[in-house]
């Protein structure tokens, strides 16, 4: 059974891009189009790995990731924020949140499957 992993994004065609991109590779995939919906979804069942967009409407990224550190199940899940923010203090903060890494958009799909790999060893 593939590994199970959740898109969190407001955008529908970017995490449809994403799933396509995770679907082709075998993986099994949810979605979420915010934070808190992330969360619930997160509570509800337990994913190999976590992608989320920062920017989005009731709850952003790294408040997500803090969110999801705080959950027993989610300690040392990989989680990689997917977002057009590339600054170096934004990253910083991602990292301070506990994201495991980050990807730019607009992403490359061969690229996104091999930080994918990296996480999920």
């Amino acid at each position: 059974m593939g590994k199970k992993i959740l898109i969190v994004d407001d955008s529908v065609s970017i995490r449809q891009m994403v799933s396509f991109t995770l679907k082709s590779a075998g993986f099994e995939t949810d979605e979420a189009g915010d934070g808190k919906a992330a969360l619930e979804k997160a509570k509800g069942k337990s994913f190999d790995l976590v992608f989320t967009d920062q920017n989005m409407p009731v709850m952003d990224g790294l408040t997500l990731i803090r969110s999801l550190r705080g959950l027993p199940s989610y300690k040392s899940t990989p989680i990689l924020m997917l977002t057009t923010e590339a600054g170096d203090d934004m990253k910083n903060k991602g990292r301070e949140a506990g994201a495991t890494g980050w990807l730019v958009k607009p992403f490359d799909p061969q690229k996104l499957l091999q930080v994918v790999s990296k996480v999920l060893v």
